[in-house]
């Protein structure tokens, strides 16, 4: 069963940076070069720990190029974005893909753990995470929704120039003045409570952090995750 939670989910509406709450320098860029970009989303999924059998959350989810091949893998998927076009345009590409187990969520970021019923194992964020204006607290927020020992994966632009990030030719992401460098990437989701399991490379201009949420204390720490 696909359900689709949130007001005018399907509506047309205003352009997505001129959404309230909207994250800057997050625009879904075109399909284009974003596929010539990450041309085997599956591949990244796998490198920043996505498994079968999973509960997984689509932060920010976009027009769903990710989340289809979540779909393929997860038990379960939830695709959450503040754009309901983006929205439509990732149920419809689930749709034809014949894919049911994934569920999509308008509303801000800041509210994933409301919109979850129950803890999930991991929560996935691709190109986004420099535009989030309060890095803690979203941090916070993911820490509420994961189970514990689940895990977030950032998938941020390297901190380098925008002028020599090209893709197809031209000047690609979001300005330079945006760019996050790895560690502080780490400092600001560690200061929100999770905390670092790896940095990997994904080429030719990202990396991947990956975060896990810690066991209470007392409880047991058996590993959900390959580290």
């Amino acid at each position: 069963m696909v359900l689709l939670r949130g007001r005018g989910l399907h509506e047309d509406r205003i352009m997505s940076s001129d959404l309230p709450g909207f994250f800057q320098g997050t625009e879904m860029p075109d399909a284009t070069w974003w596929q010539a970009l990450f041309p085997n989303p599956a591949q990244i999924l796998t490198l920043v720990g996505v498994q079968p059998g999973m509960d997984i959350v689509d932060l920010c989810s976009g027009d769903g190029w990710f989340t289809l091949q979540m779909a393929k893998i997860a038990r379960h998927v939830m695709a959450v974005d503040i754009d309901a076009r983006m929205l439509a345009h990732a149920s419809t590409r689930l749709a034809q893909a014949r894919m049911t187990n994934c569920d999509y969520q308008l509303g801000d970021a800041y509210g994933l753990a409301e919109y979850v019923p129950r803890p999930v194992d991991f929560v996935f964020m691709a190109n986004s995470f420099h535009g989030v204006p309060d890095r803690e607290r979203l941090a916070r927020v993911v820490g509420a929704a994961l189970k514990p020992g689940g895990r977030f994966a950032i998938v941020n632009w390297h901190q380098l120039p925008r002028e020599k990030t090209t893709v197809q030719g031209q000047p690609r992401g979001p300005s330079s003045e945006l760019r996050l460098s790895p560690e502080q990437t780490v400092e600001a989701v560690e200061a929100g409570g999770l905390k670092n399991k790896a940095i990997v490379d994904i080429p030719p201009y990202h990396y991947g952090a990956i975060f896990e949420k810690p066991f209470a204390k007392g409880a047991s720490a058996k590993p959900a995750h390959p580290t």
